[in-house]
């Protein structure tokens, strides 16, 4: 099996634009996008194995070699710092992480005199980074569901989360403040598989760089 490549994606619509990046590669992976419950997926033709992960557990597995390759939004990879090379950016997935407050704190709120704010968080690694470098100190209160709730029950003033589209924000009476970053979807690559299975690999990702 050591001759396979191994890619970690995660369900949802990075998996369905990934099978059609990989497609136009001549990568066969059509098999993913059925209704099978099966976690692995092999192409025997094409030596190339498929592992359905959770999209926070991709950089795990191809930190540790479990997948050569793996596909993840740029959030993920800032939150968790894993030690892989991040060749490629897809340019699909776009959204933009962001700190956001309620529209009426926001009409007096000078985001620059900030010294000591309260903060809900799925990335409590980012926001702490974030706030450091602009010398604001922050309580930092992690969350996994919906962050938009936070502010609305008083759990806190400020959240920082992914926003696409701002709907939702705007639905929960927030808006945005500052941009933290843009986010699109990456190829990630085991340091080791690199150097051991490298002609295939640096194949995979010319192939997907003229694409994007």
């Amino acid at each position: 099996m050591n001759d396979y490549i191994t890619i970690a994606i995660p369900k949802g619509r990075i998996l369905e634009e990934s099978v059609e990046l990989f497609k136009k590669i001549g990568i066969d992976c059509e098999e993913l996008l059925s209704k099978s419950r099966k976690l692995i997926f092999e192409n025997e033709a094409q030596k190339m194995r498929y592992m359905i992960v959770r999209a926070t557990d991709v950089p795990t597995y191809v930190e540790y070699g479990a997948a050569d390759l793996g596909i993840v939004g740029k959030d993920t990879l800032m939150e968790q710092e894993k030690d892989v090379y991040e060749p490629l950016d897809l340019k699909f997935g776009y959204c933009r992480m962001m700190v956001a407050e309620p529209a009426g704190l926001a009409k007096d709120d000078d985001p620059s005199r900030w010294t000591n704010i309260r903060i809900a968080t799925k990335y409590p690694h980012v926001a702490e980074k974030y706030f450091a470098a602009k010398g604001v100190q922050i309580e930092l209160i992690k969350l996994y569901g919906s962050i938009e709730l936070a502010p609305l029950v008083g759990l806190s003033e400020r959240i920082v989360d992914l926003v696409s589209t701002g709907e939702t924000l705007k639905q929960n009476g927030l808006v945005e403040v500052e941009t933290i970053a843009e986010i699109t979807t990456r190829l990630i690559v085991n340091r080791a598989s690199l150097k051991t299975k490298n002609s295939r690999i640096t194949e995979i990702i010319q192939g997907l760089e003229k694409l994007v």
